[in-house]
């Protein structure tokens, strides 16, 4: 994928002011997060039911807080706005938002213990306001940067042979995600193993995986084509990639679908109330094809509780098709439908969540700096030239949205 003040009286389009708005309980329990660092271990939240509720979902990134009451100002905004579920990113590329012993401190956090656990700073701030909060991982990619990291822990050196390569030995090149390689089996153990952290140590409502695919968007070359990879298919195939490209193909989505079938069984096995979800290509065909996806697998095996076509349609019409061919598919799970509001004017956003309502009741908002400004580390917020895009979109957008979740709660009385 390429980010309220307290009280029922304020509008949602209020924009929140300081830390200081969310009263002597929430700074206590910040405080004591920041302080003490505990994890967050207590019980899970309810959050939508899913059979009798919509889940109204947002997308918040890993450049959307640096602080404990960023954290608490995007949950209150969010609560406050009407949605229930928040995606809240912990990993973007092999570095963690959380106290973790198995990842190195992610370099917007300044590659160190910030003072504060942000996820489990975020699941109190969740759960105290009655938010389901989903723990939002990157899975494939292990760096990202036109430069490598600085801190030589980091995968791009601690483990470089698992990163994609080509016949000539030769890594993927900086610029954008440098991707790890899901054919090796101890890649894929150690994301179960980082995945596995999160679910155990904190009271996480979902694990929701984006990146789940081979993230060649940019790439030009076929990767990967390591000597290892080629010996592993060959042993597996007895042909070779040139000779039998479809073969190839499909050999390299089993290895993609493994890897979720890894980690719905490792969170069967230690955290079973927790919901398993992956942000998937709007067309399965296409990311099938393109990306190695097979999300219809994984529905026929059922592997996800709940599924988030990215539906980031330029159009109405567009949205309506994609939306009508997931409807077609009968996936028997939660179908949240993605809908980009970065870039889109609310004449586009307000229609393509009524049709998301219309095929299924769910829908996630991407995502929350679209809608709200961020916070900077003294508790101002931050405008920028999309402050007065964000502003059209709180007049204009978020009233329908606390409609629609007000008109949700009725129905289910």
């Amino acid at each position: 994928m390429n980010p309220s003040n307290e009280g029922s009286t304020l509008k949602p389009t209020t924009i929140l002011p300081t830390f200081r708005s969310f009263g002597l309980v929430g700074a206590g329990v910040l405080i004591a997060m920041a302080t003490v660092g505990c994890r967050s271990t207590g019980p899970r939240s309810t959050g939508p039911t899913l059979q009798h509720d919509s889940v109204r979902a947002i997308w918040v990134t890993r450049w959307d807080y640096t602080s404990p009451q960023a954290i608490a100002q995007i949950m209150e905004r969010s609560r406050h706005a009407g949605f229930n579920t928040i995606l809240f990113q912990v990993r973007g590329n092999g570095t963690a938002f959380y106290r973790s012993r198995i990842e190195p401190w992610a370099d917007e956090l300044g590659g160190r213990d910030p003072g504060f656990d942000p996820l489990a700073v975020a699941v109190v701030e969740a759960h105290r306001r009655g938010l389901a909060l989903h723990a939002w991982v990157n899975v494939v990619p292990g760096w990202r940067g036109k430069k490598p990291p600085a801190n030589r822990r980091q995968l791009y050196y601690a483990h470089a042979n698992w990163f994609w390569r080509d016949a000539s030995g030769h890594r993927e090149p900086l610029g954008w995600y440098n991707n790890l390689n899901p054919c090796y089996p101890e890649v894929r153990n150690y994301l179960v193993a980082v995945m596995r952290e999160i679910v155990k140590g904190y009271a996480v409502d979902g694990l929701h995986m984006d990146y789940i695919r081979f993230p060649n968007d940019v790439a030009t070359t076929d990767y990967p084509r390591d000597r290892r990879t080629l010996a592993m298919f060959r042993s597996a195939t007895n042909t070779t990639p040139d000779a039998s490209p479809m073969r190839w193909n499909a050999w390299r989505t089993e290895q993609v679908t493994q890897l979720v079938r890894d980690v719905r069984h490792m969170v069967k096995r230690v955290a079973p109330k927790v919901r398993l979800s992956a942000a998937v290509g709007a067309s399965p065909d296409r990311a099938l094809r393109a990306h190695f996806q097979d999300t219809r697998r994984w529905l026929a095996e059922g592997l996800l509780d709940l599924v988030f076509p990215m539906n980031y349609a330029a159009t109405v019409e567009e949205f309506r098709e994609r939306s009508a061919l997931w409807a077609a598919l009968r996936p028997g799970i939660p179908v949240v439908q993605g809908v980009k509001f970065d870039g889109r004017t609310p004449q586009t956003i307000v229609p393509q969540i009524e049709l998301a309502r219309s095929y299924s009741r769910h829908y996630a908002a991407f995502a929350y700096n679209s809608l709200f400004e961020r916070m900077d580390r003294r508790g101002r917020l931050k405008y920028d030239e999309q402050s007065e895009a964000r502003k059209t979109l709180r007049l204009q957008v978020l009233p329908r949205v606390h409609r629609l979740a007000a008109s949700t709660r009725s129905s289910t009385r």
